[in-house]
């Protein structure tokens, strides 16, 4: 079975998605800014390696979009935070090599996947990290059970949120691989440029 990459997407409407950056550049910029910056990105990351699938955020309007490709598979995110989703997600995809991201990362190619998923090879997560403390990449090795606390308590966006989030897999061999810049405000999508 080929490794899963799953892209985590919000419908792109103003004022739902990209808050924070629309807060600094209006929420119609963030908005279009973001559906082009997916679109751009899935077509980045598609590769025969692995298999890419989006989860999608409203689940019913996610589910119905026309924004993103009608060939890949997609499934609703479902209620909760960040953790709670993506801790789902691991648990519902078929065993086996598991790399979570989401659709705000302009810096992102195909051999930054690569290496995610080659890392799993030898360990049992990986992390790609962030420099504002969290990470635009997680991915699980799957062949036992994910351990009950599985990202409960992080703190999201804080500079915190990739150790705390390392804390949630005791004893697992832990990867990191390439630093790269998820895009939340002006400043970022400045130094992303």
């Amino acid at each position: 079975m080929r490794p899963a990459l799953v892209i985590m997407l919000k419908e792109p409407r103003p004022g739902r998605v990209k808050t924070r950056l629309g807060r600094d550049i209006g929420m119609v910029a963030a908005a279009w800014w973001f559906r082009h910056q997916t679109s751009r990105l899935i077509r980045q990351v598609q590769d025969p390696r692995w298999q890419v699938i989006l989860a999608v955020a409203p689940d019913r309007a996610g589910l119905a979009s026309r924004v993103w490709p009608a060939h890949l598979p997609r499934f609703a995110q479902g209620g909760g935070d960040l953790g709670d989703r993506m801790a789902r997600i691991m648990r519902v995809l078929p065993p086996g090599q598991v790399c979570i991201i989401g659709g705000d990362i302009p810096g992102v190619r195909k051999h930054h996947i690569a290496r995610a998923f080659k890392a799993l090879g030898a360990n049992d997560a990986v992390f790609g990290p962030a420099p504002d403390g969290g990470f635009w990449l997680i991915g699980l090795r799957r062949t036992a059970a994910i351990p009950a606390g599985f990202l409960r308590g992080v703190r999201w966006s804080t500079a915190d949120a990739l150790s705390g989030s390392m804390a949630t897999l005791p004893g697992a061999r832990i990867a990191l691989v390439d630093t790269l810049r998820d895009v939340d405000t002006a400043a970022d999508l400045h130094a992303a440029r």
